[in-house]
Protein backbone atom coordinates (compact mmCIF):
# COMPACT_ATOMS: atom_id res chain seq x y z
CA UNK A 1 0.00 0.00 0.00
CA UNK A 2 0.93 3.61 -0.55
CA UNK A 3 1.88 5.77 1.87
CA UNK A 4 -0.76 8.55 2.45
CA UNK A 5 0.72 10.66 4.80
CA UNK A 6 1.25 14.54 3.86
CA UNK A 7 2.95 17.33 5.78
CA UNK A 8 1.47 20.28 5.45
CA UNK A 9 3.69 23.49 6.18
CA UNK A 10 5.52 21.16 8.85
CA UNK A 11 2.67 19.64 10.43
CA UNK A 12 2.56 15.63 9.83
CA UNK A 13 -1.32 13.94 8.75
CA UNK A 14 -1.50 10.44 8.15
CA UNK A 15 -3.81 10.87 5.23
CA UNK A 16 -4.89 13.73 3.27
CA UNK A 17 -8.47 13.68 3.78
CA UNK A 18 -9.52 16.51 6.52
CA UNK A 19 -13.27 16.99 7.90
CA UNK A 20 -14.54 20.21 6.60
CA UNK A 21 -15.58 23.28 8.54
CA UNK A 22 -18.82 23.41 9.41
CA UNK A 23 -20.13 19.40 9.22
CA UNK A 24 -19.73 17.34 12.48
CA UNK A 25 -17.38 19.51 13.82
CA UNK A 26 -18.64 20.92 16.95
CA UNK A 27 -17.76 18.29 19.68
CA UNK A 28 -14.58 16.42 20.71
CA UNK A 29 -16.25 13.22 20.71
CA UNK A 30 -17.53 13.97 17.46
CA UNK A 31 -13.98 15.07 16.45
CA UNK A 32 -12.44 11.65 17.81
CA UNK A 33 -15.28 9.40 15.87
CA UNK A 34 -14.36 11.00 12.59
CA UNK A 35 -11.03 10.48 12.86
CA UNK A 36 -11.89 6.75 14.29
CA UNK A 37 -13.47 6.45 10.78
CA UNK A 38 -10.26 7.40 8.92
CA UNK A 39 -9.81 11.20 8.81
CA UNK A 40 -6.36 12.13 8.89
CA UNK A 41 -7.40 15.56 10.24
CA UNK A 42 -10.11 18.02 11.70
CA UNK A 43 -11.21 21.39 10.75
CA UNK A 44 -13.60 22.90 13.51
CA UNK A 45 -16.95 24.71 12.79
CA UNK A 46 -16.09 28.60 12.70
CA UNK A 47 -15.34 29.97 15.93
CA UNK A 48 -16.58 33.36 16.85
CA UNK A 49 -15.31 35.29 19.45
CA UNK A 50 -19.04 35.65 21.17
CA UNK A 51 -21.73 33.29 20.61
CA UNK A 52 -23.01 33.54 17.42
CA UNK A 53 -26.69 32.38 16.74
CA UNK A 54 -26.66 32.58 12.64
CA UNK A 55 -30.24 31.49 10.59
CA UNK A 56 -33.60 29.71 12.01
CA UNK A 57 -34.42 26.66 10.70
CA UNK A 58 -35.06 25.58 7.56
CA UNK A 59 -31.16 25.89 6.66
CA UNK A 60 -29.99 23.24 4.07
CA UNK A 61 -31.30 21.41 1.98
CA UNK A 62 -29.96 18.59 -0.37
CA UNK A 63 -30.16 16.97 -3.93
CA UNK A 64 -28.40 13.82 -5.23
CA UNK A 65 -26.15 16.67 -6.87
CA UNK A 66 -25.71 19.26 -4.88
CA UNK A 67 -26.61 20.53 -1.33
CA UNK A 68 -27.35 24.24 -0.12
CA UNK A 69 -26.84 26.22 3.33
CA UNK A 70 -27.81 29.32 4.85
CA UNK A 71 -26.70 28.11 8.76
CA UNK A 72 -25.24 31.48 8.89
CA UNK A 73 -22.50 30.38 10.95
CA UNK A 74 -23.87 29.05 14.12
CA UNK A 75 -21.95 28.86 16.92
CA UNK A 76 -21.10 29.17 21.04
CA UNK A 77 -18.20 31.19 20.79
CA UNK A 78 -14.61 30.70 21.92
CA UNK A 79 -14.57 29.99 25.55
CA UNK A 80 -16.90 26.69 24.94
CA UNK A 81 -14.72 26.38 21.92
CA UNK A 82 -11.49 26.15 24.12
CA UNK A 83 -13.17 23.54 26.09
CA UNK A 84 -14.12 21.05 23.18
CA UNK A 85 -10.23 21.67 21.57
CA UNK A 86 -8.64 20.98 24.91
CA UNK A 87 -10.64 17.65 25.39
CA UNK A 88 -9.79 16.83 22.51
CA UNK A 89 -5.59 17.91 22.78
CA UNK A 90 -6.05 15.02 25.65
CA UNK A 91 -4.22 11.78 23.11
CA UNK A 92 -4.69 14.01 20.50
CA UNK A 93 -5.76 11.33 17.98
CA UNK A 94 -5.15 14.02 14.52
CA UNK A 95 -4.03 17.57 14.19
CA UNK A 96 -6.46 19.83 14.59
CA UNK A 97 -7.42 22.71 12.36
CA UNK A 98 -8.79 25.92 14.06
CA UNK A 99 -11.38 27.67 11.41
CA UNK A 100 -11.91 31.55 12.81
CA UNK A 101 -14.66 33.98 11.88
CA UNK A 102 -14.99 37.22 12.82
CA UNK A 103 -17.44 39.94 11.36
CA UNK A 104 -14.87 43.06 11.78
CA UNK A 105 -10.88 43.82 11.89
CA UNK A 106 -10.58 44.14 15.95
CA UNK A 107 -13.06 40.84 16.34
CA UNK A 108 -10.79 38.68 13.78
CA UNK A 109 -7.74 39.93 15.99
CA UNK A 110 -9.26 38.76 19.13
CA UNK A 111 -10.25 35.61 18.41
CA UNK A 112 -7.16 34.79 16.68
CA UNK A 113 -5.51 35.53 19.43
CA UNK A 114 -6.94 33.22 21.85
CA UNK A 115 -6.97 30.77 19.50
CA UNK A 116 -3.22 31.00 19.30
CA UNK A 117 -3.05 29.92 22.63
CA UNK A 118 -5.12 26.70 22.04
CA UNK A 119 -3.90 23.11 21.54
CA UNK A 120 -4.34 23.69 17.79
CA UNK A 121 -1.79 23.42 14.41
CA UNK A 122 -3.39 25.66 11.98
CA UNK A 123 -5.71 28.34 12.49
CA UNK A 124 -7.67 28.64 9.21
CA UNK A 125 -8.93 32.34 8.60
CA UNK A 126 -12.49 32.26 7.13
CA UNK A 127 -13.09 35.42 5.52
CA UNK A 128 -15.34 33.99 2.76
CA UNK A 129 -18.48 32.93 4.15
CA UNK A 130 -21.17 34.07 1.88
CA UNK A 131 -24.35 33.79 4.40
CA UNK A 132 -23.58 36.47 6.79
CA UNK A 133 -23.91 39.69 4.28
CA UNK A 134 -26.76 40.72 5.74
CA UNK A 135 -25.01 41.24 9.07
CA UNK A 136 -21.72 42.30 7.90
CA UNK A 137 -21.72 43.26 4.38
CA UNK A 138 -19.58 41.90 1.70
CA UNK A 139 -17.37 38.75 2.57
CA UNK A 140 -13.27 40.29 2.98
CA UNK A 141 -12.48 37.54 0.89
CA UNK A 142 -14.10 39.40 -1.91
CA UNK A 143 -12.27 42.53 -1.80
CA UNK A 144 -8.33 42.38 -1.95
CA UNK A 145 -7.41 45.15 0.67
CA UNK A 146 -9.75 43.81 3.32
CA UNK A 147 -8.53 40.13 2.27
CA UNK A 148 -4.89 41.31 2.77
CA UNK A 149 -5.54 43.36 6.29
CA UNK A 150 -7.40 40.87 7.41
CA UNK A 151 -4.66 38.18 7.20
CA UNK A 152 -2.25 40.60 8.38
CA UNK A 153 -4.12 41.44 11.67
CA UNK A 154 -4.74 37.46 11.96
CA UNK A 155 -1.24 36.51 11.46
CA UNK A 156 0.47 39.37 13.76
CA UNK A 157 -2.26 38.15 16.70
CA UNK A 158 -1.35 34.50 16.13
CA UNK A 159 2.69 35.60 16.24
CA UNK A 160 2.31 36.87 19.19
CA UNK A 161 1.50 33.55 21.34
CA UNK A 162 2.50 31.07 19.16
CA UNK A 163 5.22 32.48 16.48
CA UNK A 164 5.11 28.77 14.58
CA UNK A 165 1.61 28.15 14.41
CA UNK A 166 0.49 28.43 10.59
CA UNK A 167 -2.44 30.53 9.51
CA UNK A 168 -4.39 30.05 6.25
CA UNK A 169 -7.00 31.48 4.61
CA UNK A 170 -10.13 30.23 3.41
CA UNK A 171 -11.31 31.63 -0.21
CA UNK A 172 -14.15 32.56 -1.67
CA UNK A 173 -15.29 31.27 -5.10
CA UNK A 174 -17.50 34.17 -6.12
CA UNK A 175 -14.91 36.56 -6.79
CA UNK A 176 -13.64 38.09 -10.09
CA UNK A 177 -10.17 36.61 -9.92
CA UNK A 178 -9.22 33.89 -7.56
CA UNK A 179 -5.87 34.15 -7.81
CA UNK A 180 -5.44 37.89 -7.07
CA UNK A 181 -7.17 37.94 -3.57
CA UNK A 182 -4.88 34.54 -2.97
CA UNK A 183 -1.80 36.91 -3.92
CA UNK A 184 -3.07 39.69 -1.86
CA UNK A 185 -3.00 37.33 1.71
CA UNK A 186 -0.06 35.88 0.84
CA UNK A 187 1.81 39.33 0.40
CA UNK A 188 -0.18 39.64 4.19
CA UNK A 189 1.62 37.01 5.23
CA UNK A 190 -0.71 33.70 4.49
CA UNK A 191 0.98 30.66 5.24
CA UNK A 192 -1.28 28.59 2.77
CA UNK A 193 -4.84 28.48 2.04
CA UNK A 194 -8.17 26.26 1.92
CA UNK A 195 -10.65 26.61 -1.35
CA UNK A 196 -13.23 27.16 -1.81
CA UNK A 197 -15.74 27.99 0.08
CA UNK A 198 -19.21 27.81 -1.04
CA UNK A 199 -20.91 29.28 -4.57
CA UNK A 200 -23.50 31.28 -4.83
CA UNK A 201 -25.82 32.36 -3.44
CA UNK A 202 -28.36 29.97 -4.87
CA UNK A 203 -31.94 29.84 -4.98
CA UNK A 204 -34.47 26.98 -4.56
CA UNK A 205 -38.51 27.33 -4.57
CA UNK A 206 -40.82 25.47 -3.22
CA UNK A 207 -43.76 24.84 -6.16
CA UNK A 208 -46.12 24.44 -4.07
CA UNK A 209 -45.85 27.09 -1.79
CA UNK A 210 -44.47 29.61 -4.85
CA UNK A 211 -41.94 30.34 -1.81
CA UNK A 212 -37.84 29.86 -1.41
CA UNK A 213 -37.21 26.68 1.19
CA UNK A 214 -34.81 28.11 2.91
CA UNK A 215 -35.86 30.74 5.51
CA UNK A 216 -32.37 33.08 4.66
CA UNK A 217 -34.32 32.13 0.50
CA UNK A 218 -31.13 32.07 -0.29
CA UNK A 219 -27.65 30.11 0.18
CA UNK A 220 -23.89 28.50 -0.65
CA UNK A 221 -24.32 25.71 -3.08
CA UNK A 222 -22.12 22.62 -2.03
CA UNK A 223 -21.70 19.09 -3.10
CA UNK A 224 -20.69 16.99 -6.40
CA UNK A 225 -21.48 19.77 -8.38
CA UNK A 226 -18.97 22.31 -7.86
CA UNK A 227 -15.95 19.59 -7.87
CA UNK A 228 -14.88 21.10 -11.67
CA UNK A 229 -14.60 24.76 -10.21
CA UNK A 230 -12.82 23.57 -7.08
CA UNK A 231 -10.17 21.86 -8.51
CA UNK A 232 -10.15 24.78 -11.60
CA UNK A 233 -9.38 27.31 -9.03
CA UNK A 234 -6.96 25.33 -6.75
CA UNK A 235 -5.04 24.51 -9.67
CA UNK A 236 -5.04 28.55 -10.32
CA UNK A 237 -4.09 29.11 -6.56
CA UNK A 238 -1.59 27.17 -6.36
CA UNK A 239 0.49 28.17 -9.51
CA UNK A 240 0.00 31.95 -8.52
CA UNK A 241 1.27 31.19 -5.21
CA UNK A 242 2.95 27.84 -4.77
CA UNK A 243 1.56 28.19 -1.09
CA UNK A 244 0.37 24.67 0.32
CA UNK A 245 -3.56 24.35 -0.01
CA UNK A 246 -6.56 22.69 1.60
CA UNK A 247 -8.52 21.52 -1.78
CA UNK A 248 -12.39 21.37 -0.79
CA UNK A 249 -15.81 21.52 -2.90
CA UNK A 250 -17.40 18.23 -3.89
CA UNK A 251 -14.94 15.93 -3.02
CA UNK A 252 -16.33 12.71 -2.43
CA UNK A 253 -14.66 9.84 -3.71
CA UNK A 254 -10.90 8.79 -3.41
CA UNK A 255 -10.54 9.36 -7.18
CA UNK A 256 -12.06 12.88 -6.59
CA UNK A 257 -8.84 13.60 -3.90
CA UNK A 258 -6.39 12.27 -6.01
CA UNK A 259 -7.78 14.69 -8.77
CA UNK A 260 -7.92 17.90 -6.48
CA UNK A 261 -4.08 16.76 -5.36
CA UNK A 262 -3.18 16.74 -9.20
CA UNK A 263 -4.44 20.18 -9.68
CA UNK A 264 -2.22 20.93 -6.32
CA UNK A 265 -3.93 20.55 -2.92
CA UNK A 266 -1.80 19.04 -0.21
CA UNK A 267 -4.95 17.89 1.77
CA UNK A 268 -8.33 17.13 0.83
CA UNK A 269 -11.35 18.84 2.78
CA UNK A 270 -14.48 16.80 2.68
CA UNK A 271 -17.90 17.85 3.71
CA UNK A 272 -20.97 17.20 2.05
CA UNK A 273 -19.69 13.82 1.33
CA UNK A 274 -20.48 12.54 5.00
CA UNK A 275 -24.13 13.04 3.83
CA UNK A 276 -23.63 11.42 0.50
CA UNK A 277 -21.46 8.56 1.64
CA UNK A 278 -21.58 8.51 5.72
CA UNK A 279 -19.42 8.89 8.53
CA UNK A 280 -16.91 6.43 7.47
CA UNK A 281 -16.50 8.03 3.68
CA UNK A 282 -12.69 8.65 5.23
CA UNK A 283 -12.13 5.35 5.19
CA UNK A 284 -13.46 4.54 2.22
CA UNK A 285 -11.89 7.46 0.16
CA UNK A 286 -8.45 6.39 1.33
CA UNK A 287 -8.90 2.66 0.43
CA UNK A 288 -9.81 3.88 -3.34
CA UNK A 289 -6.54 6.12 -3.32
CA UNK A 290 -4.43 3.36 -2.54
CA UNK A 291 -6.23 1.48 -5.08
CA UNK A 292 -5.79 3.98 -7.35
CA UNK A 293 -2.10 4.48 -6.12
CA UNK A 294 -1.01 1.19 -5.95
CA UNK A 295 -2.31 0.37 -9.59
CA UNK A 296 -0.12 3.22 -10.98
CA UNK A 297 3.34 2.62 -9.52
CA UNK A 298 3.07 5.69 -7.03
CA UNK A 299 4.72 4.86 -3.60
CA UNK A 300 4.06 8.30 -1.68
CA UNK A 301 0.42 10.16 -2.48
CA UNK A 302 2.73 13.52 -2.25
CA UNK A 303 4.16 12.70 -5.34
CA UNK A 304 0.99 13.16 -7.05
CA UNK A 305 0.59 16.90 -6.03
CA UNK A 306 0.60 19.85 -8.26
CA UNK A 307 1.39 17.38 -11.71
CA UNK A 308 -1.72 18.07 -13.93
CA UNK A 309 0.04 19.01 -17.34
CA UNK A 310 -1.79 21.73 -18.48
Amino acid sequence: MANLSVSFHGVQFGNPTVLASGVLGVTSSTWRSVVQNGAGGITTKSIWLEEHHGHPNPTMITTPYYMMNAVGLSDAGVEKASSEIASFSNEKPSPLIASIVAGTPGDFEQVAEKVAGLPVDIIEVNISCPNVESEFGRPFACVMPDAKRVTEIVKAAAKKVNPNLPVIVKLSPNVESITAIANACAEGGADGFCLINTIGPGLAINLETRMPILSNKVGGVSGPAIKPVAVKMVRDVYTATKLPIIGTGGITTGLDALEIMMAGATLVGVGSAVYYRGIDVFKKMTHEMNEWLDKNGVQNVAEIIGTVKM
